[in-house]
């Protein structure tokens, strides 16, 4: 039964009414990603009264995420982002169902999850996953909600909706038919991103399911929507069907639970890691090389220890002009670019042995606070 009071102000909107209502409260809703984008689709799907909310992350939460992530507070760090944004949601509107899926997903989970709910928003941040989430509801006929952010800008696209009898609305294989160079990408942990930006384009994502799920309105369908927080400016963008796009994508759930994605999206293998701890150690080894991957003026600076600047957008340029023996330590701000640019260099130089600083220079900067 339809609490006319909590859903008033919506249920007054003549495209809306109790029609549209009783639409929300019998839907289901899979949000992938309890992060930037997830948190504010998250709270406005539950407010709206979107009947069955399943939330799937596997993270913990952190300070780092609360900028953005403002679902959750300073004293829920360390707690399971699932499971604590379940309790919040059902805070705010407990008569609706919110599932936690507490769980990495991954080809051999993901269409038995998917195929439990109506529509998918994807609130993940790198390609292995969204390719991942997108090739399932191709599979399942589901509708999904991208959305993206980085530094300033975010983009917004509902793909795979069902227009005639046979044919489906393009995906992200079509926007995306290669997956970008990992070098030349950096996610939100390397690049930043303003706290504001995923809230606006989560919201977004909302308002599209919300309208699919009502029936009303124009959706983002073959069209991509992208937001500048700097300016305001906002495109829309026309997206073509790309039918040697989809040649390499999986047909079948056999297919799809076989296929490689961290292959397809060329992620590399990781290089040996050593410890914030281990590295502390080395710094102290006049024969240890080390070089900061970042770009050029990247924060934060670091002057505690001597070291070379190469950016991992250079490295393969400059190439020739290098010449490395013995132990090489490559670090980042979080990780990533430092295991790519030593992937990348131990190729080159096999007389080397190339680690990698775990958690990149900001676990070091970490670590030296608690010890200072």
């Amino acid at each position: 039964m339809i609490n006319s009071e909590r859903y008033s102000r919506q249920i007054l909107l003549p495209q809306v009414g109790t029609h549209g209502q009783e639409k929300l409260l019998s839907s289901k809703v899979l949000v992938i990603g309890s992060g930037g984008l997830g948190c504010p689709a998250l709270q406005y799907l539950a407010a709206a009264g979107v009947g069955t909310i399943g939330i799937c992350d596997f993270d913990n939460i952190e300070l780092s995420n609360l900028h953005r992530q403002i679902l959750f507070s300073t004293n829920d760090i360390g707690k399971p982002k699932a499971q604590i944004a379940k309790a919040k949601l059902q805070q705010l509107n407990p008569e609706i169902n919110v599932i936690a899926h507490h769980l990495k997903l991954n080809n051999t989970n993901a269409i038995d999850l998917i195929s439990d709910y109506d529509i998918v928003i994807d609130g993940t941040d790198n390609f292995e996953t969204r390719y991942m989430i997108n090739d399932a509801c191709v599979l399942l006929k589901k509708p999904l909600v991208h959305g993206a952010v980085l530094k300033w800008q975010g983009q917004v696209a509902v793909f795979n909706v069902r227009m005639t009898e046979q044919n489906y609305s393009t995906n992200y294989r079509d926007l995306f038919p290669q997956p970008p160079d990992e070098n030349a990408i950096l996610s939100c942990n390397e690049a930043g991103v303003m706290g504001v930006l995923p809230g606006i384009i989560g919201l977004l994502q909302a308002t599209e399911t919300i309208k699919f799920i009502i029936g009303f309105g124009n959706l983002l369908t073959n069209q991509i929507l992208t937001y500048n927080l700097l300016n305001h400016q906002q495109q829309i963008f026309v997206l073509d069907p790309n039918p040697n796009a989809h040649a390499h994508a999986p047909q079948s759930r056999e297919e799809f639970e076989k296929f490689n994605y961290k292959s397809f999206c060329k992620i590399m293998t990781e290089a040996e890691k050593i410890t914030p701890q281990k590295f502390a150690t080395y710094l102290q080894d006049n024969s240890i090389t080390i070089i900061d991957v970042r770009e050029l003026n990247e924060e934060p600076a670091i002057n505690n220890f001597i070291h070379t600047h190469i950016p991992l957008s250079t490295i393969s340029t400059d190439i020739s002009s290098l010449s490395y023996t013995g132990t090489v330590i490559t670090f980042c701000n979080h990780g990533r670019r430092g295991q790519q640019a030593a992937n990348i260099l131990s190729k080159h130089f096999p007389e080397a042995t190339f680690v990698n600083l775990e958690g990149g220079i900001m676990a070091w900067l970490k670590l030296e606070e608690q010890q200072a």
